[in-house]
C-alpha cells in the first residue's frame, strides 16, 4: 500500500493483491522504520469500520488511520469501482482531502 502526502490531500494506493487482502480481512497496515528504537516509525493503515459514517482520517502519535465505513469498504473491494473521496476538516478552517484508490497499473 502506497501512502502520499501533497498540500492537503492524503491519498493511499492499493495494488490488486492488496485490495484482495483488505476485502478478506477489512485491514491493512504498512509500517515505515524512520530511526533505530522501534519507536521511530510511522505506520499508516486502511480499516473497514461499521462505526464511521464517511471516508475518514485518525491521526494518533506516529501512526495514520484512514477509515472507510462498511458499506463503502464492501462496495468498494466487491465492484470495478476505483476511486474512494472524502473530506475532513482540519486546523485553521482547512480541508484535508482523502482518496483510497486501487492501483489497477499501466494497461498498454
Amino acid at each position: 500500500m502506497k501512502l502520499r502526502l501533497e498540500d492537503n490531500t492524503l491519498r493511499l494506493r492499493l495494488d490488486p493483491p492488496e485490495v484482495t487482502a483488505f476485502a478478506a480481512h477489512g485491514r491493512l497496515e504498512t509500517v515505515v522504520p524512520l530511526g533505530l528504537a522501534a519507536a521511530d516509525q510511522l505506520s499508516y493503515t486502511l480499516e473497514r469500520d461499521a462505526d464511521a459514517s464517511a471516508v475518514t482520517v485518525r491521526h494518533e502519535t506516529g501512526r495514520i488511520r484512514v477509515l472507510l465505513p462498511a458499506a463503502v469498504a464492501d462496495g468498494w473491494t466487491s465492484t470495478e469501482e476505483v476511486s474512494l473521496r472524502g473530506t475532513t476538516a482540519v486546523a485553521d478552517n482547512q480541508v484535508l482531502h482523502i482518496l483510497v484508490e486501487k492501483d489497477l497499473g499501466c494497461k498498454h
